[in-house]
């Protein structure tokens, strides 16, 4: 008996047309060797439900069933299953072919497209629409249309998207792909739908054509990063479900202000890679010098203590999203203005990376913070609020550098607005403040960032900040703080002081 597939390997299969094949296989079938699914598709898969079979294969049971077909509506930019229907085009009868788990709904309709400007792509024995055509039919109307097509919304957001990783340039080059597809298949209704939404994005044609909330913030020139506010929303909604220690500022003014903003300047940009003994740091803050060749590390342990000792940006934070920005920039032009060549104050003009992490396009950012604001000014427990800040600034990474003291001092301002202990990361404590951010951004897990921070913050918390700043030098030493060894060392938390 000869099948269309190997029977050994494949987890399908189908049979010919020879009688004497199909005989066979009813037998095998009957003894229970393989199962039948539908006319002509078998597997000898035994023990999983054909729900899941007929998902796995899909795309081979539709080839066998259906070559040549190309798949239509929905499924013509999804390229899968939706709700356990596949659409496709395929001759001049419409039917439905019922599997188990799947429907296959087939309309009538053109064979692929095989010549330039958007052929259609061969998958097995069906082809997948080009990207143009996929589009067209996502704008069908009609009668139960709306039941095959993606939403609007969801097709704006897909334009968006091409919009802002292609360019301008690769949205009008697909809208006159899909010119000519629609020409050929005589979609010109389609055609026109589709170039009114292409226009709002790029502003050529009236906004109120489009619907998405993204596409939107896109034709009024305030685009944002769709999947950053997933992100947000994740730790949004892990944030409000906590309950948080309110810890009172140690260090509310005078020397124990002076000293916690020297140590806080001092470890944020140790993290940062400027690195000075501490020694050293002090001249620069208390004694106006300037350590021989780095002038540009010198500012920028005394812009983050400026920021940390000044109102409004040390104990003042923006009432609205268009202050926010302004706050933001205003906080980096100072951390920064030793670097005229990093554009302190100023949004980045190139993307920016660390590791295999991108963060936020350029033409994305200001939007994206705001957005990220409203997700600020809903928190209504202040810690919660500063978290989110420091977050939002930090995955949305606005500046061409000085990015993470920025989040920190402004994470540290929403606490010192609430009487709150401020937060400080020494060096030792390094991973244990990057490794949860890292894990927040890749799998939407915020429980080991609210940890992290909230125990930092009770460790921040335990100094005697009036005592002059060798004796707190000292106690900061004892406790690991100053320690690069990652692995011997750990961070020591001593008793708490005591504030009379």
């Amino acid at each position: 008996m000869t099948l269309n597939s190997d029977v050994s390997t494949a987890e399908v299969f189908f049979s010919g047309e020879d009688e004497a094949q199909a005989r066979a296989l009813r037998r095998q079938v009957e003894s229970g060797a393989f199962r039948r699914i539908y006319a002509g598709v078998f597997t000898q898969n035994l023990d999983s439900p054909l729900e899941s079979v007929v998902t796995r294969n899909w795309a081979a049971i539709a080839s066998h069933l259906l070559p040549g077909a190309v798949m239509a509506y929905r499924s013509a930019l999804e390229h899968r299953p939706i709700d356990g229907v596949i659409h496709v085009r395929r001759g001049r009868t419409r039917r439905t072919l019922a599997l188990p788990g799947l429907l296959v709904e087939v309309y009538p309709g053109e064979g692929p497209l095989l010549e330039p400007p958007a052929p259609d792509v061969p998958y097995r024995g069906i082809y997948m629409p080009s990207e143009a055509r996929g589009f067209l039919e996502n704008m069908a109307t009609g009668r139960g249309a709306s039941e095959r097509v993606m939403p609007q919304e969801a097709v704006e957001e897909r334009l968006d998207k091409i919009l802002t990783i292609r360019g301008k340039f690769k949205l009008n080059d697909l809208r006159e792909c899909a010119r000519v597809v629609a020409d050929k298949l005589d979609m010109q209704p389609a055609f026109k739908r589709l170039d009114g939404l292409i226009g709002a994005l790029l502003g050529t044609y009236e906004k109120k054509k489009l619907k998405s909330k993204q596409a939107l913030a896109r034709a009024a020139g305030k685009p944002y990063d769709p999947e950053r506010l997933d992100l947000f929303d994740a730790l949004f909604a892990q944030l409000t479900a906590n309950v948080f220690p309110h810890v009172a500022d140690p260090a509310a003014e005078g020397r124990a202000m002076e000293n916690f903003a020297f140590f806080e300047a001092y470890f944020s940009n140790y993290i940062e890679g400027t690195t000075f003994e501490v020694a050293e740091a002090e001249q620069i803050v208390f004694e106006g010098a300037i350590i021989q060749d780095r002038p540009e590390d010198s500012q920028d342990i005394l812009g983050t203590f400026h920021v940390a000792t000044s109102s409004p940006w040390r104990n003042r934070t923006a009432p609205n999203a268009d202050q926010f920005l302004a706050w933001l920039k205003n906080i980096n032009a100072i951390v920064m203005s030793g670097r005229p060549d990093k554009l302190p104050g100023q949004w980045k003009e190139q993307a920016n990376q660390a590791g295999n992490t991108y963060f936020v396009a350029p033409e994305l950012v200001p939007g994206t913070l705001k957005e990220g604001y409203e997700r600020i000014a809903a928190q209504t427990d202040p810690v919660a609020r500063a978290l989110m800040t420091m977050f939002v600034v930090t995955e949305v990474h606005p500046f061409k550098d000085g990015n993470g003291r920025t989040a920190r001092l402004a994470m540290n301002g929403a606490l010192t607005e609430a009487g709150l202990c401020r937060i400080i990361v020494p060096t030792v404590y390094r991973e244990d403040y990057l490794l949860p951010l890292k894990r927040l951004s890749n799998d939407r897990d915020a429980g080991p960032y609210i940890r992290s921070m909230t125990r930092a913050q009770d460790w921040t918390s335990r100094f005697d900040y009036r005592q002059p700043r060798a004796g707190l030098k000292q106690q900061l030493e004892r406790s690991n703080a100053f320690q690069e060894d990652l692995k011997n060392y750990r961070l020591i938390f001593p008793e708490k002081t005591t504030t009379p």
